[in-house]
């Protein structure tokens, strides 16, 4: 399976802090927002990976990741010169998607739960339809909404319904099989000009063949598309890795523990960020390390 990164768009609701970067490379607290998407990715355990950016910023893209080697995988780049939709992803990802199941996330959102990593399984593991995450919210008027039935099959989906016939959020983190591609091709734009990725999820659900992923109610799902909310995704931050000591999205030790890197270069990751917190962070996730290997 390969993973894509939608990091495009101009992020007119950031005025003027994203006039001149993208929203993507702004920090949630002790790190770039990118890394927390990048992350999850990394957790479903996909080494292939494409970023979609601006072609203005796709130059501070390679900066901050490279082409990922240092993660032990493989980071690759596509320019989208204006917003046509999420589901635009696809087509300019087709050469990359080629003949493989595909997970898109969003590049301004953030997954923090306990037990994920068996849903993201869970999904992966699916070789044919598509899969959604939901999450409860208490406005299902601004997002699109999924409804189930009696037996938590999907039923339904509307785009920021006047009446929600549910509550449950799809959130920016999406499993499709390689039929995705035609798919996205084949659906008309909205009235707003854009290809809509509720119309793909539409067109599985016709088919039957779309699979639905409840996140609970212990699980935190964040969308940092205004101001607030990005500050209060990183007070979010700041709490969980103050009071636990473990830090969210390290893509590092994410990679340590997926065995794709080795002593070597998590060495060269202390070394970069020594001067920071960190730095520091990752100098003790490395010797914790070392200590079990012994």
């Amino acid at each position: 399976m390969k993973g894509i990164i939608l990091a495009g768009g101009t992020g007119s609701r950031l005025f003027p802090a994203t006039i001149a970067i993208s929203k993507q490379l702004l920090p949630i607290y002790d790190k770039p927002l990118i890394y927390y998407p990048l992350s999850i990715l990394m957790l479903a355990k996909i080494k292939d990976i494409l970023i979609i950016c601006r072609p203005n910023d796709r130059s501070a893209f390679e900066t901050l990741l490279s082409d990922g080697s240092q993660l032990g995988i493989k980071i690759t780049y596509a320019n989208q010169d204006q917003p046509r939709g999420l589901a635009d992803a696809f087509i300019v990802g087709k050469k990359f998607i080629g003949n493989h199941n595909v997970c898109l996330i969003l590049g301004d959102n953030i997954f923090y739960g306990h037990d994920f990593t068996i849903q993201l399984s869970k999904a992966i593991k699916r070789k044919h339809g598509a899969s959604v995450f939901c999450y409860a919210v208490s406005n299902p008027k601004e997002f699109g909404i999924l409804k189930l039935d009696k037996n938590l099959k999907p039923k339904s989906i509307a785009e920021k319904p006047k009446k929600p016939k549910s509550n449950l959020a799809i959130t920016g983190l999406y499993f499709f099989d390689k039929n995705v591609v035609k798919i996205a091709e084949n659906i008309k734009p909205s009235r707003r000009g854009e290809l809509e990725i509720t119309d793909v999820i539409k067109a599985y659900l016709r088919r039957k063949k779309l699979h639905a992923e409840l996140l609970g109610r212990g699980f935190a799902w964040l969308d940092t598309g205004t101001h607030e909310s990005m500050l209060s995704a990183g007070k979010f931050v700041e709490t969980i890795e103050q009071r636990q000591g473990f830090k969210i999205s390290c893509i590092e030790e994410i990679a340590l523990n997926n065995k794709w890197i080795k002593k070597e270069k998590m060495k060269l990751a202390i070394k970069k960020n020594k001067n920071s917190n960190y730095g520091k962070y990752l100098s003790k996730v490395y010797n914790n390390f070392a200590n079990k290997k012994n």
